[in-house]
């Protein structure tokens, strides 16, 4: 299925979206994107639904073709400040005031958003495999924070953060349990489902 192009009549409309909401560790990060009307891709989807290479391949078209677009981390102990729905409403705040357009309308993938300004927007659940510019900013997001957990990955490879990239894995809940945790991890997370168990 083809993904459309615009929700709103406007022309300078921003997606954004987030990744990294699920994770143990890590940042939650967001990227808005301004796409061109001409912008044409037929590989672009949904990130989930991307191979690792052709999210990266789209990632370099996307860069070339936005009109605008910037990507934000929230870091883990702003997460467990505020929480993880707050933190990625956040990053996608910060991101939409980091580009250097200034969108007239936004849309956002799922269907929990805070105004941002006054500039409408419209909240849509799966709209990152609906729209174009969401599709985009799922690619940004999702591979702007890969890279981050590859880079920190080398400082703790125990946790194999360059291959499950912070999520709650098995060899991920393996490793927590043999080394603990780490200035990464969200601490306001049930990062072990018996950690709610008390020892009497």
């Amino acid at each position: 299925m083809s993904l459309i192009h615009t929700f709103s009549k406007h022309t300078l409309e921003c997606g954004t979206d987030e990744a990294g909401r699920g994770c143990l560790a890590g940042p939650v990060t967001a990227a808005a994107v301004i796409l061109p009307k001409s912008f044409k891709n037929s590989l672009l989807n949904d990130s989930k639904q991307l191979s690792h290479k052709n999210r990266f391949k789209l990632k370099s078209i996307i860069e070339q073709e936005a009109l605008a677009l910037c990507y934000t981390h929230v870091w883990q102990d702003e997460i467990d400040k505020i929480n993880i729905l707050n933190a990625s409403i956040l990053a996608m705040h910060k991101s939409i005031e980091g580009l250097s357009i200034e969108p007239e309308f936004i849309i956002v993938d799922g269907n929990k958003f805070k105004p941002y300004n006054s500039i409408p927007h419209e909240t849509i659940i799966k709209g990152d495999s609906k729209y174009l510019s969401i599709a985009a900013a799922s690619i940004i997001a999702k591979t702007e924070r890969d890279l981050y957990m590859e880079q920190i990955h080398e400082e703790f490879p125990q946790y194999n953060w360059a291959q499950n990239k912070g999520y709650p894995t098995k060899q991920h809940r393996e490793a927590l349990k043999k080394y603990g945790i780490t200035k990464y991890h969200r601490t306001s997370f049930r990062l072990l489902p018996e950690q709610l168990k008390l020892d009497l």
